[in-house]
């Protein structure tokens, strides 16, 4: 115990009560604690020694650590969204709509956080890439096992982009685990058929692997959902939840367009792609299609 009978545990962050927090506050005469017994608490929890061990740039100019680190900061973010992402359908198919809500507002906020990172990159003009780029060899973003499994989260299914990561096993079986059970919104629609909405069983028993498309009797049911504007209707609050993170998803993807534009025109990407006409291409895909689509017949 220390000084005012509060337990140390050894290397690990122990849960102290409202009561404790009072003890340690009255005893300090309300300055923060500057002695520990053993690792500071913060750093057990947030592992803030580690985190900053691997930055390991590969050259010396000194913007290489600012593409870096960014990519890393995105690369948590891209891990975070998935969370609240897999919350947000456990939560569908338990038919808890309201419970749903809470992830998916986080998703679009987490969302938000990962796309005002790409303004860190606003300083990086060609000659500020090519200073540090052929070091990255054949390294690309596209290669993110996290940003393929975000995707697959959101219903962006392509069996292909597996395969990279043939040679990873552990990351490899995981990615074909992701692809195999239904999206987020395979979920949802799931959720609508046992709302009483008319979905087809063969949409309903359909190779989730596949690339979901638009279909008229979900985009029926989101007509029928959003002409029920009442304070208790769930189903349109769900809807106006997906639409953020549809639209903040969509918003990465632009971002992602420009800095590359920015940072390398025309050029060939570095993991062999088309760089900004691949990336453009892929702005395509629409997340979450059906809430689009059905504002045309609302």
């Amino acid at each position: 115990m220390d000084s005012t009978g509060i337990k140390i545990l050894t290397g690990r962050v122990r849960p102290v009560t409202a009561e404790e927090r009072d003890v340690r506050a009255s005893a300090n005469a309300g300055e923060p604690t500057l002695e520990f017994a053993d690792a500071l608490p913060y750093d057990a929890y947030v592992r803030a020694a580690t985190l900053h061990t691997l930055q390991q740039p590969l050259g010396e100019d000194p913007g290489e650590m600012s593409f870096l680190m960014i990519s890393q900061i995105m690369e948590l973010y891209f891990g975070l969204t998935r969370f609240e992402l897999r919350e947000a359908a456990r939560s569908l198919r338990a038919d808890d709509v309201w419970g749903a809500l809470r992830p998916l507002r986080r998703a679009a906020l987490d969302l938000e956080g990962l796309n005002a990172a790409w303004r860190g990159l606003r300083w990086m003009t060609p000659s500020d890439f090519n200073r540090f780029r052929d070091l990255l060899g054949e390294g690309s973003g596209f290669q993110s096992a996290m940003y393929r499994q975000l995707e697959f989260a959101l219903g962006v299914r392509n069996e292909a982009l597996v395969r990279p990561f043939r040679r990873q096993p552990e990351v490899h079986d995981e990615l074909v685990r992701d692809l195999s059970v239904p999206s987020l919104w395979d979920e949802v629609i799931a959720l609508l058929a046992r709302q009483g909405f008319d979905v087809p069983a063969a949409l309903l028993e359909r190779d989730v692997t596949v690339q979901h498309e638009v279909h008229p009797a979900v985009e029926a049911a989101w007509v029928e959902i959003y002409r029920t504007d009442t304070p208790g209707n769930h189903l349109r609050m769900l809807g106006e939840a997906l639409s953020e993170v549809a639209e903040r998803f969509a918003d990465w993807r632009y971002e992602h367009l420009k800095a590359a534009q920015r940072a390398m025109g025309g050029k060939a990407g570095t993991g062999g792609s088309a760089g900004v006409a691949w990336l453009r291409r892929s702005m395509e895909q629409v997340v979450f299609p059906e809430l689009l689509t059905a504002r045309t017949h609302m």
